[in-house]
């Protein structure tokens, strides 16, 4: 629960600090003095959203600090979850900085606004008059029956079940509503993946291909040069330089029986006649019909990869890996059919699934309806409404993320009207005490440790108000309760009253928040009651009040 508050630089408050009591503490204090502003403060610590508008006039920034304790089980599995382990107490503070910054700490460390408001939810519920106009929505009003028949795991695993049924539709959707254009996307990247595959190619051939080209386009050069050489080397007619070695050869060998240098000669020279001869029938094969027709082909070649380049607006390389591309996404298209049959069957199934979810959901908010009705009207008995009829009305609805049902509040609030919805009759008054009896009928099934309402008696004075005060001091046996109160039947019943006063110094306007023992209490009781808190009559009313 929460036990202390600090703030600091807050709208008027420059520096207040309350502490607080484990059942029923009150607020009370003129119009302006700076209730609102508490309230602010506490929804800011619980990661609420801020704006640099409430930090005090020429400070950089305004800090709010509470601290908690009693921990339950769950706040210290979140705080675990979210990595801020620690021992049985909670210091959470939040930091509004003159230019619109915050800042958020948990234990101390450095934490985020969406931290705070995780934690937040399971320590403080607070209800200001907005809330008032909340219980006006449908779907809050479905929410309550929701809290109240305690379907939050079966709510969640509804959730799931539905949203995996929504993706699945969706997809399914998707292939279907795309099977005309996927015909012409495999159409088209049947075309584009024949046209590439007939280049052949890989990385680096377009450099590569284009040199091999060049050197190619150059053998007419390389089929005369060649021929030249030939004819140098051998000859059917005149006499060239295989035949002449062949002939000096002989004549060496002629001499060589009587010279021995000859002979020597004559060895060498028929060494080199084979290395000559292979040489020639080299430069024979070069330039031939084969190296023409290969040019042919390069040349086609070339020609068809700058047609590509041009049609597809890439170089080589990329058309290798769009082909890549291609083939996946043929690949991808080409299974989609199997896929839409699977996802049918899928979608079938879950269908029945979330169905099921959904009519054992609607079962347990009906039985619920009828508890639920009775206790609040049970409550608003008691708070001066016996004649108050509240019905939960389920009808049937479209299936959602929130299951099959309607859900609306209908409201009768006088003998032998029919009930009506509550968004359309229900008065200030009437609404303030709808809300405290549905908080208190809810208080048996959370485990939220902090209420706090903001004027919950906005609207209703004389007996009723009694009674709301005595419903909230029952809620504060279960729970700590915190409100902030103009009316002195309500203040009375508190078990600690702290006093929110304005006062004026130097020209700057200061709030303190001050605990209030017996003699105050009377004092703040009389002020409340006949605006001054000064007369005999007020003061033995205040005092009365207090003992009773």
């Amino acid at each position: 629960m929460l036990r202390e508050l600090s703030i600091e630089n807050l709208a008027v408050i420059e520096k207040a600090a309350a502490r607080f009591g484990e059942s029923f503490n009150v607020f009370t204090g003129e119009t302006g003095a700076g209730k609102s502003i508490l309230i602010g403060g506490i929804n800011a610590i619980l990661g609420q959203r801020t704006t640099k508008d409430i930090v005090r006039t020429g400070a950089p920034k305004a800090v709010i600090t509470a601290l908690f304790d009693e921990l339950s089980e769950e706040v210290a599995a979140k705080l675990s979850e979210l990595g801020f382990g620690g021992g049985d107490d909670l210091l959470l503070t939040r930091e509004i900085f003159a230019d619109g910054k915050s800042a958020a700490r948990i234990n101390g460390r450095t934490a985020t606004a969406a931290m705070l408001r995780e934690i937040g939810s399971m320590l403080v519920d607070v209800h200001g008059q907005h809330e008032n106009r909340i219980l006006m929505s449908n779907d809050n009003q479905r929410d309550i029956l929701d809290n109240y028949a305690e379907l939050g795991g079966g709510l969640e695993a509804y959730r799931v079940k539905f949203r995996e049924f929504a993706r699945v539709s969706k997809r399914l959707k998707m292939l279907q509503d795309g099977e005309k254009t996927r015909a012409l996307k495999i159409e088209h990247l049947t075309a584009v993946i024949e046209d590439l595959k007939a280049l052949e190619l890989e990385k680096g051939d377009g450099e590569r291909l284009e040199e091999e080209l060049a050197r190619m386009q150059r053998s007419a050069e390389i089929v005369k040069a060649g021929a030249g050489a030939y004819n140098c080397l051998t000859s059917d007619g005149e006499p060239a330089a295989c035949d002449l070695l062949q002939n000096a050869a002989k004549l060496l060998e002629g001499i060589s029986d009587v010279e021995p240098a000859a002979k020597e000669l004559h060895e060498r020279l028929m060494a080199i006649i084979p290395e000559v001869n292979d040489i020639a029938d080299e430069i024979f094969a070069l330039g031939g019909e084969e190296s023409e027709l290969q040019m042919q082909e390069l040349t086609d070649k070339v020609s068809a990869l700058k047609h590509a380049k041009r049609k597809y607006n890439m170089d080589a390389d990329d058309l290798v890996d769009y082909l890549v591309q291609c083939s996946d996404e043929l690949a991808e298209l080409s299974v989609a059919d199997d896929e839409i049959e699977l996802l049918t069957e899928k979608k079938h199934t879950l269908a029945e699934e979330v169905k099921a979810l959904a009519e054992g959901i609607s079962e347990r908010r009906r039985k619920a309806a009828d508890k639920i009705s009775e206790e609040i009207c049970r409550q608003l008995s008691f708070l001066d409404m016996p004649n108050v009829r509240i019905i939960f009305a389920i009808n049937p609805d479209k299936i959602t993320i929130n299951g099959k049902d309607a859900v609306e509040l209908l409201i009768s609030a006088n003998a032998g009207e029919e009930p009506k919805p509550l968004n359309k009759i229900a008065s200030g008054g009437e609404l303030s005490r709808i809300m405290l009896a549905i908080k208190s009928v809810l208080a048996d099934h959370d485990n939220i440790p902090t209420l706090i309402f903001d004027e919950v008696d906005a609207g209703i004075s004389g007996r009723a108000a009694q009674k709301v005060g005595v419903k909230l001091s029952e809620t504060a046996g279960k729970r700590q309760v915190l409100c902030i109160t103009h009316l002195a039947q309500i203040a009375a019943k508190a078990d600690t009253h702290l006093l929110i006063e304005k006062q004026t110094e130097d020209g700057r306007t200061f709030t303190h928040i001050t605990e209030l023992d017996f003699d105050g209490r009377k004092h703040e009781l009389a002020r409340i009651i006949d605006g001054s808190g000064d007369s005999e009559k007020a003061l033995a009313a205040a005092e009365e009040m207090l003992k009773k």
